[in-house]
C-alpha cells in the first residue's frame, strides 16, 4: 500500500452510458491535471470511444469536434435504415470520427487499449486488445434496436455494457498501479421519476392540439409508455452489473456519476457533461488523497 501510495500511474476503466459518457473527457482531464499518468485503460460502448480516441491522442481534437454537434448535426449523422433489428447504420458517425483520428492496431497505440463488445449469439464478452481501433469502437457502440450489429468471426456483436458497463476486469494492469472506474451508467431515479411524474400531470391539463395526439399515441400515463419501460428496465439492470463489478474488483478510486437530467442521446449538450465530470473527478481524488495522507 505505501508502494501505491507513491505512484500515479493509474490504470483507468470507462463504463456505458450513451452521451453521459462524454463526463468522462472531464474525468480524464481532471486527473491528468492533478498530475496522474495513464498507463493502460478500458471501456466499453462510449467508455470505449472515449478511451479509444484517448489512447489515440486525440482527446482535444474530439472535444473541440463534440462543441459542434447539435441537434441538426446528430441527425445528419445518424444513417437511417430502418431494419428489422435496428434503426441506422452507424457508418457514418465512425467515418466523421476517422476524419481527426485515424484508425490504428490497436497494439500499436501508445496507451495499453482494450474495448468490450458483446456477442449475442453466444452470450458472452468479446474483448478486442488487437486489431482495428474503430472495428472495436463500432462493435462495443452497438446499441441494441438502434445500431446495427457488427459481424465479426461467425459473431454478431452489440454493445459492451448488456454484460459489462465498466469492464475494470478487462483493463491491463501494472505493478502498483491505481486503478480507477468512471461509471456514469447509472442516474438519480429518484429525480427523473419526480421530473416524468411532473411532466405527467403537465400533460393532463394541456388542451392543445399536440396533447390530443400524444393521447392517443402514448395513453393515459406518458410514465409508462413503451419507450420508458424498456429504458428503464435495461438501466436499471445494466446499472446493478457495473455495481456488482465495482464490489468484485474493488477499484482505488471510483466516480460515480449519477444523472438526473442527461439522458442516452444529449450529445448536443457535451460541455455540460463534460464539467460534471470535472467536478465529480474531482471530488472523488480529493477523498482518495486525504485517505492517503492520514
Amino acid at each position: 500500500m505505501a508502494d501505491q501510495m507513491k505512484t500515479k500511474d493509474i490504470a483507468l476503466v470507462l463504463s456505458s452510458g450513451g452521451a453521459r459518457g462524454l463526463a468522462h473527457i472531464g474525468a480524464i482531464e481532471e486527473l491528468e491535471s492533478h498530475g496522474y499518468h495513464i498507463s493502460s485503460i478500458a471501456g466499453c460502448s462510449m467508455g470505449a470511444l472515449i478511451g479509444g480516441v484517448y489512447a489515440a491522442g486525440k482527446l482535444k481534437e474530439f472535444r473541440e469536434w463534440m462543441k459542434t454537434i447539435d441537434r441538426k448535426k446528430m441527425i445528419e449523422l445518424t444513417d437511417f435504415s430502418f431494419s428489422i433489428n435496428h434503426l441506422a447504420k452507424g457508418t457514418r458517425i465512425i467515418e466523421a470520427i476517422m476524419e481527426f483520428v485515424p484508425d490504428i492496431a490497436i497494439e500499436d497505440l501508445p496507451v495499453p487499449y482494450c474495448a468490450v463488445a458483446t456477442d449475442l449469439k453466444a452470450g458472452r464478452e468479446v474483448v478486442f486488445n488487437k486489431g482495428s481501433l474503430f472495428e472495436a469502437i463500432r462493435a462495443s457502440i452497438s446499441m441494441p434496436s438502434f445500431y446495427k450489429p457488427v459481424q465479426r468471426d461467425g459473431m454478431v456483436l452489440i454493445d459492451g455494457g448488456i454484460l459489462n458497463p465498466i469492464p475494470l476486469n478487462r483493463v491491463k494492469r501494472q505493478k502498483k498501479d491505481i486503478l480507477v472506474g468512471i461509471d456514469v451508467s447509472g442516474h438519480d431515479y429518484k429525480a427523473q421519476w419526480d421530473e416524468m411524474h411532473r411532466l405527467t400531470e403537465k400533460h393532463k391539463h394541456d388542451t392543445s392540439l399536440k396533447s390530443k395526439i400524444l393521447d392517443m399515441l402514448i395513453p393515459d400515463n406518458i410514465e409508462f409508455n413503451y419507450y420508458t419501460m424498456l429504458s428503464r428496465t435495461s438501466s436499471l439492470m445494466i446499472r446493478q452489473n457495473s455495481i456488482l463489478m465495482a464490489k468484485l474488483m474493488k477499484p482505488d478510486i471510483l466516480v460515480d456519476i449519477q444523472m438526473n437530467r442527461y439522458g442516452t442521446f444529449d450529445f448536443d449538450k457535451s460541455e455540460k457533461l463534460v464539467a460534471i465530470g470535472k467536478q465529480k473527478t474531482l471530488h472523488a481524488i480529493e477523498k482518495y488523497e486525504s485517505v492517503k495522507e492520514i
